[in-house]
């Protein structure tokens, strides 16, 4: 079975989200002073992907400008395995004061990397990643996994960044006193902060089995249109959420083929106030469909014009269907449907810990019982995506530090238990 992500808890800030929506915000505390927080960690690790590895992460919040965050990491192993990585957030470009950029590179070598791809000769007649495909159905090799996207967000003038473009937010502890960016109504023109969004990307994945060689190159475009009506992005208890994409690659340059894959997400949160045990406790829950129009199945079984299993309808790995491997499921089509209950609790163990509290900065943990269904599908119909769907049941352990929000998921499912941590509440990534 592909690997688990087994590291400590505290190291979950290597793996930023590649759409993570921070909206420009700059935090400061009840006494309305912002300070600049910086992460600076050596350590060790063991999983099955890297053996035992050597790592080191550098981040930096509320840097280069108030609003921005610049994270870096890289790591080494004795399975033949390294990997860096560098990111940035939320940085204002100079050509327009409502004009941001994410760049992101990721570079990793792997000398064990897996895929949920055609070629395993103990399946001939069955296609890897369907809904209905063996667990065991997927390929086994070496090879590269690079990625480079520029995510270019320009905040319309609507909502609460009808006049503020740079909104400052004060917490207590972690949790939102005032300055929120949306959940006031259902209007964007009234509400929320709603975002264009232009991305060129690369990625060239590689493998080397002993069967075959996988070498799937694609670079195209990702055009969105996100309301972020979320009343705080990094731990919302109220509003919501909408995005709708569509990823292009036009078989240009050394693409491997072209596709088209469109997405759609919705999110919700209710808040249940607090109580005698909880600081705050919050009812989210998520809808998310995609769909390809390029994907074109042949009489023989081949599909041309078919997205990347990371691009287009997908589940299963760090966000949708957290009990299954990355990319488990892939198909023309895929709807999922989850639903979390997260508590923070009143009492913080970090606070005991005042020369560990010095390095992390917890503010406060979080408690999350959480339920996911899903499928993928050869077509976008009501009733075949709703039927023999795929399930989880799980639970998260979730932390606010250095201004981050970061998780570790524990998930069961009908094949496996799977761990997945990450950076991010898992909705609206």
């Amino acid at each position: 079975m592909p690997s688990r992500l087994i590291w400590p808890f505290l190291l979950l800030i290597l793996f930023l989200p590649c759409q993570t929506a921070f909206g420009q915000s700059v935090y400061v505390g009840p006494d309305g002073q912002h300070t600049k927080q910086t992460l600076s960690l050596p350590y060790g690790f063991y999983n099955e992907k890297f053996g035992l590895a050597a790592a080191y992460v550098y981040g930096v919040t509320g840097y280069p400008q108030k609003q921005s965050l610049l994270l870096a990491t890289a790591m080494v192993g004795t399975r033949t395995a390294a990997m860096g990585f560098l990111l940035g957030r939320d940085i204002r470009l100079p050509i327009s004061e409502r004009l941001f950029l994410d760049p992101i590179v990721s570079m990793g070598y792997f000398g064990e990397n897996e895929s949920y791809s055609d070629g395993n000769v103990d399946f001939p007649d069955e296609r890897a990643g369907s809904n209905d495909s063996d667990e065991d159905n997927f390929i086994e090799g070496e090879g590269w996994d690079n990625l480079y996207r520029l995510r270019f967000k320009y905040l319309l003038p609507i909502g609460h960044s009808q006049e503020q473009i740079i909104n400052t937010i004060v917490l207590d502890r972690g949790l939102l006193v005032s300055g929120a960016t949306g959940g006031e109504s259902w209007n964007p023109f009234a509400s929320g902060r709603t975002y264009l969004e232009f991305a060129p990307f690369y990625r060239w994945q590689q493998l080397d089995t002993d069967e075959q060689k996988v070498d799937l190159k694609t670079n195209g475009v990702d055009f969105s249109l996100f309301w972020d009506n979320r009343d705080f992005s990094l731990n919302p208890s109220a509003g919501n959420g909408l995005r709708l994409s569509v990823s292009r690659d036009f078989g240009w340059f050394d693409s491997s083929n072209s596709w088209t894959a469109i997405q759609g997400e919705f999110d919700t949160y209710f808040s249940m106030g607090s109580s005698d045990w909880f600081r705050q406790r919050v009812i989210a829950l998520d809808f998310w469909t995609a769909y390809s129009p390029s994907w074109n199945e042949k009489e023989n079984g081949d599909i041309d014009n078919r997205p990347p299993a990371y691009a287009g309808a997908t589940l299963g790995g760090l966000w949708k269907l957290r009990g299954y491997p990355s990319q488990r499921f892939s198909d023309k089509a895929a709807i999922y449907y989850g639903a979390e209950y997260r508590a923070i609790p009143r009492w913080n163990p970090f606070e005991d810990w005042p020369w560990l509290q010095e390095h992390l900065g917890v503010q406060w943990l979080q408690v999350v019982p959480f339920v996911e269904v899903g499928r993928v599908a050869p077509h976008w119909t009501i009733s075949r995506l709703h039927s023999d769907m795929k399930w989880d049941a799980g639970l998260g352990i979730r932390a606010f530090l250095k201004g981050l929000t970061v998780r570790i998921d524990t998930a069961v499912s009908a094949e496996a238990v799977g761990i997945q941590m990450m950076v991010s509440q898992p909705f609206q990534f």
